[in-house]
């Protein structure tokens, strides 16, 4: 497995694994697990959701592999793990 940087929707960077936010270069969106349709144009109306709830939520899904991650949020933030693609730190 490569540690590949990654950004949260809050700016923070991560460890290793996918991009929290469904603007990120996945091919899902974190948030609904939805193929995401954006590329580099704006995304659909339902997208436009999910990235708002991205920015006060942690991803649910893998950007990547559209995998429901194990999240776990703490007083101090949050991480959220894919099985295939490692950890995301806020």
């Amino acid at each position: 497995m490569t540690g590949v940087s990654a950004s949260s929707t809050s700016g923070v960077g991560a460890t290793t694994g996918v991009s929290a936010s469904p603007t990120g270069g996945g091919a899902f969106c974190g948030h609904c697990g939805g193929t995401y349709d954006g590329g580099d144009g704006p995304p659909s109306s339902a997208h436009r959701e999910c990235r708002e709830r991205l920015a006060m939520e942690p991803p649910r899904y893998c950007a990547a592999c559209r995998r429901r991650m194990k999240v776990q949020v703490t007083p101090l933030g949050w991480s959220a793990e894919c099985s295939r693609h490692g950890v995301l730190v806020q």
